[in-house]
């Protein structure tokens, strides 16, 4: 299986998952006339809200490349893993919010059996998620599995505090519902950002890290003929890159010699490095009169 059905799958178990959670939850909070968990289901067809944005990006990014996008449609992946990371900060704020409320007010929740069964059966359906994505991201590793991986986990930590704030109000605690949101809302909002500057990164075409860089260096450097590297650019397409190289080789080549050692290297850096997808060389003419230019 690719990683684009491996993608797919937790998308669509993760829309199917939160649907059965916002059923319920709006169910139950509608009879117990209960505003959280009313509430607690808006955030539960948020959390449908990023399935299908993983869905729909793993969708496009799976088609391959054409006359208009010459490079493939990659960088889909990042730009709804950039809506996914937003829609975390969104929650972040406003669980943030609530907690500094709940605080200060010095709200009350109040207890019921059918909250708590709800909260159970969030927790047990958000870990199996979060287990699934997680052991697809073993597979494949793809951003908006990332995403929705770290969704779930965040879901099933507020839900477990929110269910031992629900027990500890049998014994008249209630503080401890605002404090521990606050703190799950930071760590929220950082795995938010995490996952925002990553998506940013490769949309704004940020080069592959230096390692891979001097790896690439190291590999063309053991083809004698080279003497020398000229300018090396990489460009992300998605979770991979397109690497354009200048080599220099002798003047004196000819046109067929000189561009057999390209294509050699070529394709031995295609073969030798998984993130690259394609590597286009250009071939310029070395003089030994001519300022010599830096070799890597």
């Amino acid at each position: 299986m690719n990683r684009f059905e491996i993608t797919k799958k937790v998308g669509i178990l993760g829309i199917l998952g939160n649907i059965f959670l916002l059923v319920i939850k709006a169910v139950i909070g509608i009879i117990s006339k209960s505003q959280a968990m009313i509430a607690d289901a808006a955030n539960s067809a948020g959390d449908i809200f990023a399935s299908i944005m993983t869905w729909i990006g793993n969708k496009i990014a799976s088609e391959p490349s054409d006359k208009d996008h010459n490079f493939g449609h990659g960088k889909a992946e990042y730009i709804f893993s950039l809506l996914i990371s937003v829609s975390m900060l969104i929650v972040s704020i406003k669980i943030l919010y609530d907690s500094v409320f709940s605080i200060i007010y010095k709200n009350k929740i109040e207890f019921s059996w059918w909250l708590l069964i709800v909260c159970i059966i969030t927790i047990i359906t958000k870990i199996s998620l979060y287990l699934y994505a997680k052991r697809s991201l073993k597979k494949c590793n793809n951003i908006l599995i990332i995403s929705n991986m770290n969704d779930h986990r965040n879901d099933c930590i507020v839900t477990s505090f929110t269910t031992l704030s629900i027990l500890l109000s049998l014994v008249n605690v209630f503080w401890v519902d605002g404090v521990v949101g606050i703190g799950i809302s930071i760590w929220i909002f950082y795995t938010g950002i995490k996952i925002f500057m990553e998506s940013y990164n490769v949309l704004m075409d940020k080069s592959i890290d230096e390692e891979t860089q001097s790896k690439i260096f190291e590999c063309i450097n053991k083809y004698a003929e080279v003497k020398g590297i000229k300018s090396m650019y990489t460009i992300p397409t998605g979770y991979k890159y397109v690497v354009v190289l200048t080599i220099l080789l002798d003047g004196t080549l000819d046109t067929f010699n000189s561009h057999k050692i390209a294509n050699r290297i070529q394709k031995r850096i295609e073969n030798k490095f998984e993130e690259i997808d394609k590597v286009i060389v250009h071939v310029d003419p070395f003089k030994e009169s001519k300022e010599k230019e830096r070799n890597v």
